[in-house]
């Protein structure tokens, strides 16, 4: 164990990784658009406009917390004049593809964490001065996106999740570098376990049971103790703390699984209703497994009432069908859905969400093919090719199929949403 700590010191020393982290993304996406905002509280709100699920600093220093349900803290957000939205996550989709897309122009290697996270790889930059090469990129950032970010600096990826914590923090510039030893170790002692990066609160449990405070106790500790006290992914953050990097820029990988589900804006009673609703999910879901170059090999169809009503009005199933050969075909797996919802439905039942789950995702490249089911996939890709491309160029929806349904009585609430600044013009 000495000679391998020994041997990936050799080989990591000169690795320098970078945590990009957009600052209140939700709230800076809606300034972008209306600069009247900057330096106002900002609230937005999770589906059907229920929970508080982002927050400007403005609000976050009125004692909003995050998660809190809308009506509990509405009298307080009118007193205060905050604004408030409901999610546009199409919207921030597209502004969160605008800041990677900036960072790829700068370097290389980047990991797409999350929505409003990135790791790049920034070890070509050893010879200039990293923290000042970090705010350049910052500023780069913001020009091109007029989305601001903050940005954590380490040796290792664990250690640059923690730097970013720093950044956003405690740091004006919004940009920390923690590779000094005395900053590290200072950062460390002062940090709960639980806010370490892959620790979770059962681990950190366990972690304290054998003396194990803080993330430097970690970072000091045999281990052999660490991993017979928790696991090998617990065992490689104690290498991280350390500056060994053991957890590389990894590429995206396509998903196996793909789900497309949401709660209704009011509750749905009518199959039709349902089977529009189901449409509208599988249409979602097909473009992201087309987006990855993918055919499924299933669907799962899930349905629900609300958990909160007594135990006679509550309902709850799902179904899953496998197809004859992988399919990415939009119109063959609505068929499919639709099949399945009226076997699911039951009458007499307020429904308050369905939603679909397609399966064993393959590579389109590799074509496979049934003795009793054929599917031309060269005529199949062209209309599904033809459909994406519509709604890239128009915005989503331009191009539906009839199965989704016109009018959509039944979607989701979302009064205060704001203008579809990055797909319509006419809402510039």
């Amino acid at each position: 164990r000495i000679v391998y700590s020994i041997q990936r010191s050799k080989v990591v020393n000169n690795k320098i990784f970078a945590l990009i982290d957009c600052n209140n993304f939700y709230a800076s996406c809606e300034r972008v658009f209306n600069p009247k905002l900057e330096g106002k509280p900002i609230v937005v709100l999770s589906n059907n406009d229920g929970c508080i699920v982002a927050r400007s600093n403005e609000a976050k220093a009125l004692g909003i917390p995050m998660g809190a349900p809308y009506f509990k803290y509405e009298q307080l957000i009118k007193k205060n004049n905050v604004h408030v939205f409901s999610s546009n996550y199409t919207f921030y989709g597209d502004m969160s593809a605008r800041v990677m897309t900036s960072l790829r122009s700068i370097v290389g290697d980047i990991e797409v964490y999350s929505i409003d996270e990135a790791f790049i790889d920034i070890s070509d930059f050893y010879h200039r001065n990293i923290e000042e090469t970090s705010k350049q990129i910052r500023e780069l950032v913001k020009q091109w996106t007029g989305i601001p970010i903050s940005i954590g600096i380490g040796t290792t990826k664990t250690l640059a999740k923690v730097a970013n914590r720093q950044a956003k923090r405690y740091e004006s510039s919004n940009v920390f570098d923690i590779r000094d030893e005395a900053k590290r170790v200072s950062i460390l002692k002062d940090m709960e376990l639980e806010d370490t990066w892959g620790i979770s609160s059962k681990w950190a449990s366990r972690l304290r049971e054998i003396g194990i405070k803080n993330p430097y106790d970690l970072s000091i500790n045999n281990p052999r103790e660490v991993r017979k006290a928790s696991n090998v992914t617990v065992e490689r953050i104690h290498y991280e703390l350390n500056g060994l990097s053991c957890i590389p820029i990894e590429e995206v990988k396509n998903k196996k699984s793909i789900i497309s589900s949401k709660s209704f804006g009011k509750k749905v009673t009518k199959v039709e209703e349902l089977e529009e609703a189901v449409s509208m999910y599988v249409a979602r879901a097909c473009e992201k497994l087309r987006e990855q170059g993918s055919r499924a090999q299933g669907i799962n169809v899930f349905l629900r009432t609300s958990p909160y009503l007594k135990e006679e009005n509550k309902y709850s199933n799902g179904m899953t069908s496998y197809f004859d050969i992988p399919t990415s075909n939009t119109s063959n797996i609505i068929k499919e859905a639709k099949r399945i919802t009226k076997r699911l439905y039951i009458s007499g039942y307020e429904y308050q969400k369905i939603g679909v789950m397609l399966l064993n995702i393959t590579d389109a490249k590799n074509e496979q093919y049934s003795l009793y089911k054929f599917e031309d996939y060269n005529k199949s890709d062209t209309v599904m090719e033809s459909l994406d491309s519509v709604n890239g160029k128009f915005g989503s929806g331009s191009l539906f199929f009839g199965a989704q349904g016109i009018h959509k009585n039944w979607k989701m609430r979302a009064d205060r949403k704001s203008g579809s600044y990055t797909t319509k013009v006419d809402n510039l």
